[in-house]
């Protein structure tokens, strides 16, 4: 287990530790903020084939709705010719179902490695992480644009008491909404299932879009506030890269 916790913090923690340690030092304005965006677009740039490649999939996969409904219309009463035939078609179009959920079974990794970041902080003991060539910062203000402070979560106790950082709570739910019209963009337009009937992959459309924002905000309200804004940037990120993607492929 000791093997892979070393691991996971040479692969991913310290890169990203000192990544944004670099970029703190030397953007303009030393905004713990401002490095924690510069270096999610940089992850997100990185990221970018794979990206495309997933949002390339789920549209080819939103196109296949209209042919997916007929084979699950013509085997209604029998679900197994309906998976054969529906991953024939898949076959045929040369499509991976799965291929939409690689870029975030890749970055989920590596949000993991920026909540240990976050969460661990920046004291001494951290800072011995730094690489030889990165210097040391000494005590890091994580304010972002001196409003709040971002490895805060939305609600912090003092003295038993517990107060709302609205600002943190606006990043958190700007996150949420970020998530939705990312998640619409890739959700296909479909008509009114007919009373009586069933349409299993369009009621689990119609939940990821709405139910998935709203986890996203009840997941990130206990984390510090730096993942959120992470979380935004990246949904924002996303929203241009399929836009981008989907225009260029219409």
């Amino acid at each position: 287990m000791s093997f892979f916790i070393n691991a996971f913090n040479v692969i991913l923690y310290q890169p990203l530790f000192n990544a944004l340690i670099l970029l703190y030092q030397y953007l303009p304005g030393h905004d713990f903020g401002i490095a924690v965006i510069v270096l999610t677009i940089l992850i997100k740039v990185i990221l970018y084939p794979l990206g495309t490649q997933g949002a390339k999939s789920q549209k080819a996969l939103s196109n296949l709705q209209p042919k997916i409904k007929e084979i699950q219309e013509k085997f209604k009463n029998d679900k197994e010719k309906q998976a054969r035939a529906t991953m024939e078609l898949y076959k045929k179009e040369k499509i991976n179902p799965f291929s939409g959920c690689l870029p975030l079974l890749v970055q989920l990794p590596i949000l993991i490695a920026l909540y240990r970041v976050f969460w661990r902080g920046f004291g001494e003991n951290q800072l011995s992480f730094l690489y030889s060539f990165v210097p040391n910062p000494g005590q890091i203000d994580t304010t972002f644009l001196g409003i709040t402070n971002l490895t805060q979560s939305a609600v912090v106790k003092v003295n038993g008491i517990s107060h709302f950082l609205w600002a943190n709570i606006a990043i958190i739910i700007g996150a949420g909404i970020a998530q939705f019209f990312q998640t619409k963009m890739v959700t296909p337009k479909q008509k009114s299932v007919k009373k009586g009937s069933s349409d299993f992959s369009q009621m689990m459309q119609k939940q990821m879009l709405y139910f998935f924002p709203i986890f996203t905000v009840f997941i990130l309200w206990r984390f510090p506030a730096a993942v959120a804004l992470y979380w935004l940037v990246v949904a924002l990120f996303s929203i241009i890269q399929q836009y981008i993607t989907f225009k260029h492929h219409a």
